[in-house]
């Protein structure tokens, strides 16, 4: 059962989930335009309800706080907000169903009813088919799965079935397992054929391909050298043909290359990341700190664009 609504953040109030979105297929739109190929960039803020994430785990576990910070990245320019009730950091245990709607739920729906129909899209983070529909169910639109749709067989039905939007991430082995000792020949290779795999398995399940974003998956199962090799060749996943999703935000291959061990002094090598990503024509990268990444990334989208313009 959903929690009384909290209080409101100041933008105007809809009804998310109605007939159109059931059936409609084109690309969404997001507060910075549709999100298709060679769009964007666009800003998908990090929004954790967990006790225990390897950044801002316990800061937003209270229903009103969660809905105050997704209202604030609203303010500062995210367009999707991406809402989370299991770490997958690493050597993080599973959380039941149960348990991750209890976290979610509440929060989609008070920010569904919020942020108005030109507001940010909002995201499940979620490997589990009930969770990803209680989502779905109280405003959520797009499915973020780090199994890319392989954990839970219900999954792809059930995009299908309410044509969400889905993130195909690549992880090699679990959060439990991953960061014990990934190896690949070539990594970037390796993923991108991983990738590519799942979005023509995918397709067929009948999630359309304008709903389909990838995710290369940095820090999940990947050494520093991998995420670096990730990074410096973007436009391997581009060539895939679906918008791709990059999420470097404050991790720990940051933190090994500059010394800093505690995540939220990471802000900077963070944007270095973003800026990378989006000079390389990457759609979608997903951050914590959605005011200074907002304004790197359209800085650096007009670079760009004056570059190949």
């Amino acid at each position: 059962m959903l929690q009384e609504t909290p209080a409101g953040c100041g933008v105007q109030g809809r009804n998310v989930y109605n007939a159109r979105m059931k059936t409609d297929v084109s690309p969404i739109r997001l507060p910075h335009g549709p999100l298709a190929v060679g769009s964007g960039p666009f800003v998908f803020g990090v929004l954790n309800v967990t006790p225990d994430s390897f950044s801002d785990g316990g800061r937003f576990v209270g229903v009103q706080d969660a809905v105050d910070a997704g209202c604030r990245m609203a303010e500062a320019g995210a367009d999707v907000i991406d809402v989370g009730g299991e770490s997958t950091r690493p050597g993080a245990e599973p959380v039941s169903a149960d348990e991750q709607i209890r976290r979610t739920q509440p929060v989609i729906a008070a920010l569904a009813e919020r942020l108005g129909p030109d507001g940010p899209a909002l995201s499940i983070d979620t490997r589990a088919a009930r969770v990803a529909r209680a989502a779905l169910d109280a405003g959520a639109r797009i499915i973020n799965d780090i199994t890319a749709l392989r954990d839970d067989a219900e999954m792809a039905s059930l995009a299908a079935e309410r044509h969400a939007v889905v993130v195909l991430m690549h992880m090699q082995g679990t959060p439990t397992t991953m960061q014990q000792r990934p190896t690949y020949d070539d990594v970037v290779g390796e993923v991108r054929a991983f990738l590519a795999d799942r979005v023509a398995s995918v397709t067929t399940a009948g999630i359309a391909p304008s709903r389909i974003i990838i995710d290369p998956g940095i820090g999940f199962g990947k050494t520093t050298d991998h995420n670096l090799a990730i990074l410096a060749g973007l436009t391997a996943f581009r060539e895939i043909g679906v918008p791709v999703l990059v999420g470097p935000s404050r991790k720990r291959f940051i933190g090994q290359l500059l010394g800093i061990e505690d995540p939220a002094d990471r802000l900077y090598g963070t944007l270095a990341a973003v800026a990378a990503c989006v000079l390389a024509g990457v759609e979608c990268v997903r951050v914590h700190d959605v005011a200074e990444s907002r304004q790197v990334a359209d800085l650096c989208a007009a670079i760009r664009r004056s570059r190949t313009g």
